[in-house]
């Protein structure tokens, strides 16, 4: 039995790579700070809630005990994530940012995968086939964004790529130092969720794909990659 945490999971990519997951055997635990949605979509799922805040220690500390007590952990999906923007949608301007603004992302989106991944990174180390997945995003290509052929290059705000800049080059370094854990980095592509105000192009089905995919890698699989749905991408 392969158990499975995805934090983040009670809506958008989360609920879908769970949904997914559970339809190949995996036993998910939906991770979500909202209690009330967290037990509801993992009740519709046939899934299992754990109470999860990526930016609490304590949080983190409870989730680790509770899925310990219940068998351990296999797979971790690094999921949750967050983008600032204006009420109506627009985008946070450079202008518009401060310091304390990038911290509040960088908070969710790269402090949280750390961790969470170092709270739970003795129960992964007792599984026989442990995998990460983070979902990183092509925004964190640096080329891209500074490409003005790019799709990317309209992107404007600081925060989110710079963040994500940063979960990928945690990838790396965590793929290096753990040769028993398969870990990549997923791009799910420009999908449609409340957290760009649905004006992706892609649904959660197709934007799902790839973290599907990274999650179910065997012990031989890659690691240290950065991939989406058509396969591996350049740093």
């Amino acid at each position: 039995m392969t158990r499975t945490l995805i934090t983040g999971a009670n809506k958008g990519l989360g609920r879908e790579t769970a949904r997914r997951l559970i339809a190949a055997g995996h036993t998910v635990y939906v991770g979500a700070r909202d209690p009330e949605r967290g037990r509801r979509a993992a009740e519709e799922l046939g899934a299992r809630f754990v109470p999860l805040d990526v930016t609490d220690d304590a949080s983190v500390a409870a989730a680790v005990k509770t899925i310990e007590a219940e068998g351990g952990l296999d797979v971790l999906v690094n999921n949750a994530g967050i983008e600032p923007r204006h009420p109506d949608g627009g985008f946070v301007l450079p202008a518009e940012t401060t310091a304390d603004d990038v911290r509040t992302v960088f908070e969710t989106n790269v402090f949280g995968p750390v961790r969470t991944l170092h709270a739970f990174l003795p129960l992964l180390l007792r599984s026989d086939h442990p995998v990460v997945v983070n979902v990183s995003s092509g925004l964190a290509h640096t080329p891209a964004l500074a490409d003005p052929s790019a799709f990317e290059h309209f992107y404007p705000s600081l925060a989110y790529p710079s963040s994500k800049a940063a979960l990928n080059m945690l990838t790396v370094q965590y793929a290096k130092s753990f040769d028993r854990i398969r870990i990549n980095a997923a791009d799910p592509g420009f999908t449609a969720t409340d957290l760009n105000h649905h004006t992706g192009t892609q649904t959660v089905e197709q934007g799902a794909e790839v973290i599907v995919r990274l999650a179910c890698v065997g012990p031989d699989g890659p690691t240290g990659t950065f991939q989406n749905g058509a396969g591996v991408l350049p740093w």
